[in-house]
């Protein structure tokens, strides 16, 4: 399976409580082929679902930070930890942004090699996910 593959997969499914269940089956393909779906839910999260199966904060918007093994997170106590910062300088990142274009909830800005699909609600886009192989994060 490729990203293109997993995205239209993706792409054009309805937004509701049973988006993560719903596809379950393909997350884990997706998990077993080294890729990661990165989306929107609700107007606080930024879910990470196959390769990666987690979610942050994101409420009004954040930055993930990730290497080749996943996400990367501040352990320290401490909001200025010269060890996270040493991390963060060396991994890749995506910015989740929270209506940055017009009639679309959630997008997401990244320099890591991606394909988008779009959840819908409504009719409408909700959010413009990405999916990307974390052997391409490095």
């Amino acid at each position: 399976m490729t990203p293109a593959e997993a995205a239209a997969e993706l792409n054009g499914q309805e937004y509701n409580s049973r988006f993560h269940s719903e596809n379950h089956l393909l997350f884990k393909e997706m998990a077993m082929e080294g890729l990661v779906a990165v989306y929107g839910e609700s107007d606080d999260l930024m879910e990470f679902c196959g390769a990666i199966n987690d979610e942050i904060s994101a409420y009004n918007g954040t930055t993930a930070y990730l290497d080749g093994n996943g996400l990367i997170e501040n352990e320290c106590s401490n909001e200025e930890c010269p060890h996270f910062a040493i991390r963060k300088m060396h991994a890749k990142s995506i910015e989740a942004l929270w209506c940055d274009e017009e009639n679309v909830s959630w997008t997401f800005r990244t320099d890591i090699p991606h394909e988008t699909f779009e959840i819908m609600e409504d009719d409408e886009v909700f959010c413009r996910g990405i999916v990307f192989r974390l052997s391409d994060v490095g």
